[in-house]
């Protein structure tokens, strides 16, 4: 008979078999500061057009509204900073995005982590979530240990860095949770002085300032007033993390799906400038880039001739 030490065990042994780089366990329950923390921000409209944040609230701050019996929140991370990098190219993708897109690659493998602890363990009540659901996904790894909140609002680890994705499975398992890590940015600001919308203020970013965002997820045009402060990025930004401090320490993922689409590795900027719907489905198929669609691509590359003399 497996006693709760003995399950939480074979949980996190199974998940770093199947590629997981850290695992970590909290107690599921109300999340009160953070609750608090989160109405603050959608007040202040720093949310901007991420309407989407403002849904399910109540389900947002409490995983036992989500999955029925709900006693523990499983947080893992899976590594994807690169082998290698996009060097003097002058239009520029965030990193997460070189490969497969990571919601399908991250929840194949924890349907399958689920599949085998059911062999293991019996069955149990669990939902599965990769940044697709009403989830405070980087609280959860905060609280179970997986590193802490740092002044860019990204979880920092202090043997990893911030390159990964997380996720979460959250379950009416009885486990034993794991200690919180201590906040280790200091007096830096790297992140907040390097920030080129000054969209950061300590442990806190302005979404509707973000370039991630202007790139990504605003479906309007972009503002006149964002001339010149974008550095060439059309899917996403990693300056926030490059000059991080810890991610010294980050080391190359071991997940093929997400090596660097060849695509992106030989394009062009005159490649991009002129690329066609057609040619960006079939070459981004599997890629996170689906999420801004061949329209809102074309429009940050428009933007960017428009403000920038030297494309």
């Amino acid at each position: 008979m497996l006693n709760t030490e003995n399950i939480t065990n074979l949980i996190k042994s199974k998940a770093l078999a199947m590629g997981f780089d850290s695992i970590g366990i909290s107690k599921a329950g109300f999340l009160e500061n953070e609750a608090k923390q989160l109405e603050r921000w959608l007040n202040s409209n720093k949310n901007g057009q991420l309407s989407y944040m403002e849904n399910y609230f109540d389900l947002r701050v409490d995983p036992t509204r989500l999955v029925l019996g709900a006693q523990s929140v499983i947080s893992l991370m899976y590594n994807y900073y690169p082998t290698e990098t996009l060097q003097n190219k002058e239009l520029k993708i965030s990193k997460y995005a070189y490969g497969h897109d990571y919601h399908e690659v991250i929840k194949n493998k924890l349907y399958e982590l689920v599949k085998v602890l059911k062999i293991e363990i019996g069955d149990f009540n669990a939902r599965v979530f990769v940044d697709s659901a009403p989830v405070l996904e980087k609280a959860w790894a905060v609280k179970s240990g997986l590193g802490w909140m740092g002044k860019n609002s990204n979880v920092i680890s202090k043997k990893r860095g911030s390159f990964f994705f997380l996720a979460e499975i959250i379950t009416d398992l009885a486990l034993q949770p794991d200690s919180i890590e201590t906040n280790h940015c200091g007096t830096c600001t790297a992140c907040i002085d390097a920030c080129p919308t000054n969209a950061i203020t300590p442990y806190e970013v302005d979404a509707s300032k973000c370039i991630s965002y202007f790139t990504i997820e605003l479906k309007d045009q972009i503002p006149e007033e964002m001339k010149g402060k974008w550095d060439n990025w059309i899917f996403g930004c990693d300056v926030c993390m490059d000059v991080c401090p810890w991610n010294r320490f980050a080391k190359p993922h071991n997940e093929p799906l997400f090596a660097l689409n060849e695509n992106i590795k030989s394009y062009t900027t005159k490649d991009w400038i002129e690329l066609t719907e057609p040619v960006f489905k079939a070459h981004f198929k599997n890629s996170p880039l689906k999420r801004s669609k061949f329209s809102g691509i074309k429009r940050n590359i428009q933007f960017l001739m428009k403000n920038n003399e030297d494309l």
